[in-house]
């Protein structure tokens, strides 16, 4: 029971980075849009956040430091800061978004008005962190995301043409619209590689107090929570391809999404998925306020953590309130949740780079690591997708200038 609890750290990251409100739209829409073509971004973009994770993860088990420690120390003050800037933006708009997809979720759930829905999610979210252990965080809403695996089971019980969806998992150029398809490579493996998911998870083992004896903890947590994650995105994907593509439909709203695994397998599957869908997005939301409250305080030297009373770390505690409260005020004027988020995606993918630098350096380091250090193959494998990272970097926003926020 102990070795299932401790697996609960990379399924909320994975959930909550994986399966957030701009996923759920993107993958959908990416299976809405082109099919099973895009099936083979999913595994590279699995495998590239599982080597960064684990490194990161191994990082913080041997040194005690999480990823904003490394990239202070490593990159120098000037340099840290702007990546304190762009990552606070980016987990802003982010999280505004996210709380907008817990308040759609509660009123297609409750049929309460929207706005109401936003404050309650804010009060519930400050009360649930202020009161409960980060053990206990991560286990309730990774595991209540589980929910989300209806849509698996909708994409099997859909019976698609699975020499089709093999097919998929080969890169190939789409004929009809090669700059949207680009598009939603970039940001479907901009979505996987995202950066909050790597500073909540780094910051997650320094939370539960990992000590080498927990690197092989670290390794099942990174890769059995992320490839869910991938294994999800996947069955979102097919959804997507089998309901809504034949039909002309494009799911731009987490209730349309829904009726994907609604469709197959009736009211018990709709409602399971708005629940999954419920507790997923609660996850990104607590991965990213507390991803900006973890980068602000490691920056600035500050006492941090919830496995500290708000008391024995008081500033950390009232940045996160001060998150909450920011991003209430975004979702509240009325901005588009999903829309947002997107847009926080692509912007997020920009600052990539002066995220995964640093893990790999300080993963390569002697002072740091000791004996624990990057292999042959890690390293092999940091490298390449560093260049995947720099490519991506440099592609994302022009792309999304070009095909107006993958509207063409």
């Amino acid at each position: 029971m102990n070795k299932i609890f401790g697996l609960a750290l990379g399924i909320l990251a994975a959930i909550g980075g994986f399966v957030d409100i701009g996923d759920l739209v993107f993958n959908t829409a990416a299976g809405a849009t082109f099919g099973y073509q895009l099936m083979w971004v999913i595994p590279i973009g699995v495998i590239g956040i599982v080597v960064y994770s684990e490194m990161c993860g191994r990082v913080a088990a041997v040194s005690g430091k999480a990823v904003f420690d490394a990239v202070r120390e490593r990159l120098g003050f000037k340099a840290a800061l702007g990546a304190l800037v762009s990552s606070e933006v980016v987990n802003l708009m982010t999280l505004a978004a996210e709380l907008g997809g817990v308040a759609i979720a509660l009123q297609l759930l409750s049929g309460l008005p929207y706005r109401w829905l936003i404050l309650i999610a804010v009060v519930g979210f400050a009360v649930i962190i202020w009161v409960t252990s980060f053990n206990w965080l991560e286990r309730g809403f990774g595991y209540g995301g589980l929910c989300m695996l209806v849509f698996a089971v909708a994409a099997v019980k859909l019976g698609p043409d699975w020499g089709q969806v093999g097919k998929g998992f080969i890169p190939h150029i789409s004929q009809n619209n090669p700059m949207l398809y680009a598009y939603f490579v970039i940001g479907l493996l901009g979505a996987a590689m995202t950066p909050y998911e790597v500073y909540f998870y780094s910051s997650g083992g320094v939370e539960e107090e990992w000590s080498p004896k927990d690197i092989g903890l670290n390794q099942s947590n990174a890769f059995v929570g992320y490839s869910l994650g991938g294994t999800l995105s996947l069955a979102l994907m097919i959804v997507g391809a089998t309901v809504f593509l034949g039909h002309g439909i494009s799911p731009q709203h987490l209730g349309t999404i829904a009726l994907g695994a609604g469709d197959p397998l009736g009211k018990i599957g709709l409602l399971l998925a708005l629940v999954g869908i419920l507790f997923a997005v609660g996850g990104a939301s607590i991965d990213t306020v507390f991803s900006g409250a973890y980068n602000l305080a490691q920056f600035c030297g500050w006492e941090w953590g919830r496995y500290r009373h708000p008391k024995g770390a008081p500033r950390f505690a009232l940045t996160w309130l001060v998150l909450l409260v920011l991003a209430m005020g975004i979702v509240m004027t009325g901005v588009d949740a999903v829309v947002l988020t997107e847009y926080a995606v692509i912007f997020s993918v920009a600052a990539l780079p002066l995220t995964y630098i640093p893990i790999l350096l300080v993963a390569n380091d002697k002072a740091y690591m000791g004996r624990y250090g990057n292999g042959r193959l890690g390293n092999i494998l940091g490298i390449v997708y560093l260049i995947v990272i720099m490519v991506i970097a440099l592609t994302a926003i022009p792309l999304m200038v070009l095909t107006n926020a993958g509207q063409n």
